[in-house]
């Protein structure tokens, strides 16, 4: 297939316009059209998955990673990160990286690790707001189905588990059309009088210009009256990090444990015990430390997360557990949710996980 196929499908689940703004999420090498017949799943793209990319016959490389943060400005491999490019391009392999906006999704990164811990209830810990729009259209009654199903069609109305969702109310409009227009009812210089139904619908912001467009080619006037409102409601399948509860509560000492067998850890940096009961775990893969007090203000008991500085670890005021579990180790699962998700998707792509250990931290024990 092209890797568009694979590209669009998989920003669909994880949109590239829920990532961070420091980061560097989609397809860094390659081009669009090129067909692609294997794919080798990653944490890190290195120069040693590439080589293992070439040797398994993979033509594109999927990392949770970008190999590229920041604009490259010289290709002379004077560092890895020109290495690897330089590497991918000569041998035609494709590289996408899908970080902080799988990060963000429910059913994304942390999801995962929640699943791995068999938590219940599992829910986004910080929602983003800004991310619906609403639309308020006004429409003659001959065409509210059709703008309506043109609508929908591009996406608008699509709240949580319901679509097709919109508020409609009947009233009337009046307009004149000046000189040089050309009205679809009435006459130039006459005050018309129209039966008209508001629609409104709300949308994920990035899907504004499909919608405009739909609505336009479906709306019959010459001028389409319409307002566009940003909301502060927030989608709370989207943001950072997730909590949910543990079947059964157990105490620290316990869950530590519990911790360190599920999510295959060799160790596991901790703030002191409180001696209580842990029934609720905040987690965020990578470096959650910023989600802190939203843990604490959710009622976690625990927080799992990765790259505490020595400082930050008094932030815990005794109010919960901070468990620092690695960044590697906190994301490693990433991997398998991937190649879930396209091998569930396309049943008759090659999809392999890496042999690499790409984690650079070594634990001497």
């Amino acid at each position: 297939m092209k890797i568009s196929t694979l590209t669009q499908y998989l920003e669909q689940l994880a949109p590239l316009s829920y990532q961070e703004s420091y980061d560097n999420s989609g397809l860094i090498v390659g081009n669009p059209q090129d067909e692609i017949h294997k794919a080798l799943i990653a944490l890190d793209c290195t120069e040693d998955v590439v080589d293992e990319a070439i040797q398994k016959g993979c033509d594109i490389i999927i990392s949770h990673h970008p190999i590229v943060f920041k604009g490259l400005k010289k290709f002379n491999g004077k560092n890895y990160v020109e290495r690897v490019v330089i590497k991918a391009i000569k041998h035609n392999i494709a590289l996408y990286a899908i970080h902080t906006n799988l990060d963000n999704v429910l059913g994304g990164v942390n999801s995962k690790i929640a699943e791995k811990l068999a938590l219940e209830n599992a829910a986004i810990l910080s929602p983003k707001s800004h991310l619906l729009k609403q639309l308020t259209v006004y429409v003659p009654r001959t065409h509210v189905e059709a703008v309506r199903d043109a609508l929908f069609e591009a996406g608008a109305g699509a709240v949580g588990n319901y679509d097709q969702c919109s508020y409609n109310t009947i009233g009337y409009g009046t307009f004149r059309g000046q000189e040089g227009a050309n009205p679809t009812i009435g006459e130039v210089g006459v005050q018309e009088r129209v039966e008209e139904t508001k629609i409104e619908v709300v949308f994920p912001a990035m899907k504004e210009r499909a919608i405009l467009v739909a609505m336009y080619a479906a709306h019959p006037y010459e001028e389409v009256a319409h307002t566009i409102l940003t909301l502060e409601n927030s989608l709370h399948t989207v943001g950072s990090g997730v909590i949910g509860n543990l079947p059964a509560g157990m105490d620290e000492m316990e869950l530590l444990a519990y911790l360190k067998d599920k999510l295959k850890l060799s160790v596991i940096r901790h703030t002191k015990l409180l001696d209580k009961a842990v029934h609720r775990i905040a987690i965020c893969g990578g470096a959650g430390g910023f989600l802190l007090s939203e843990a604490k203000r959710s009622g976690a008991d625990v927080f799992v997360t990765a790259d505490y500085k020595y400082h930050e670890f008094f932030d815990a005021e005794d109010d919960l557990l901070i468990a620092d579990i690695g960044h590697f180790e906190s994301e490693q699962f990433t991997q398998e949710l991937l190649l879930d998700i396209i091998r569930k998707k396309f049943v008759n792509f090659a999809v392999l996980l890496t042999e690499i250990d790409t984690n650079p931290i070594k634990y001497y024990s």
